[in-house]
């Protein structure tokens, strides 16, 4: 079992996972982040990869990978930045991005990144789930890494019985189809789009993300999920001046 795993092993409800952005707001401000979230209890580490076009970020997400890109952030950097984080943390880490990046980087030579760096799982939103089984999941599961897959409200039953039975580590619930960062309580279609997902009774575990933003919104999720992923707020909150203060200052706002 990797990180992931043991963590829903040991865990099973109230999972906080953080996005960030690498090299947002400088770049060399990875390390301080993990290590803070680290220190804050946090369970879960997605650090965004990032990406000149990002097809399912709002604009506060958008708007960091366009600083973290001019900072001189990209994979090469970052790889270099994670090599000794478990020096650091125990916390599992996901690496979240598209597909454009790690094709010009090498599939091959990411993966051995991945692995080299001790990270668990990676997230590729417009890398079809067909594609994976075809291209990733022999290694994935021979390495034991764990591929998440996102679902929507418009995503059928049989494709999400499919995701199930072919990933491990969490599924990634999207609470509503819209880009990240929109701001709002669930309403009665998304509470039903989770009692149905919920009423499958899915081997993985499920996390909800976008649009949590607050405690209440996290406390909210938590209730027909696992846990809740929580980014452009957190990015949002990011103050480059003190930035293990700005990172604590929020943890404790939502825990």
């Amino acid at each position: 079992m990797n990180r992931i795993t043991n963590l829903f092993k040991e865990k099973k409800n109230n999972i906080l996972s953080i996005y960030f952005t690498a090299g947002y707001p400088s770049l060399n401000d990875s390390i301080e982040i993990i290590k803070t979230l680290d220190e804050c209890n946090v369970d879960l580490i997605e650090i965004g990869m990032p990406f000149s076009d990002p097809i399912a970020d709002g604009p506060i997400i958008q708007n960091s990978s366009n600083i973290a890109i001019n900072n001189g952030m990209n994979l090469n950097v970052l790889f270099d930045q994670l090599a000794d984080i478990r020096k650091i943390t125990e916390i599992p880490i996901i690496l979240m991005g598209y597909v454009n990046p790690v094709y010009q980087f090498g599939y091959d030579k990411f993966i051995k990144k991945i692995l080299d760096c001790h990270l668990d799982g990676l997230i590729l939103p417009d890398l079809p789930f067909d594609d994976y089984k075809i291209q990733f999941k022999s290694i994935f599961d021979k390495k034991n890494l764990s591929f998440i897959s996102l679902i929507t409200p418009n995503t059928s039953e049989d494709r999400i019985k499919q995701i199930d039975n072919n990933s491990n580590g969490f599924i990634y619930m999207v609470s509503s189809s819209s880009i990240t960062g929109k701001k709002s309580s669930f309403n009665k279609n998304q509470i039903q789009y989770f009692n149905r997902i919920n009423s499958l009774s899915l081997k993985n575990p499920k996390i909800i993300g976008f649009g949590i933003s607050d405690k209440e919104s996290f406390e909210q999720a938590c209730k027909y999920s696992n846990g809740a992923i929580i980014g452009s707020n957190f990015i949002k909150s990011l103050d480059k001046n003190d930035l293990s203060k700005s990172i604590r200052k929020y943890i404790r706002l939502i825990k």
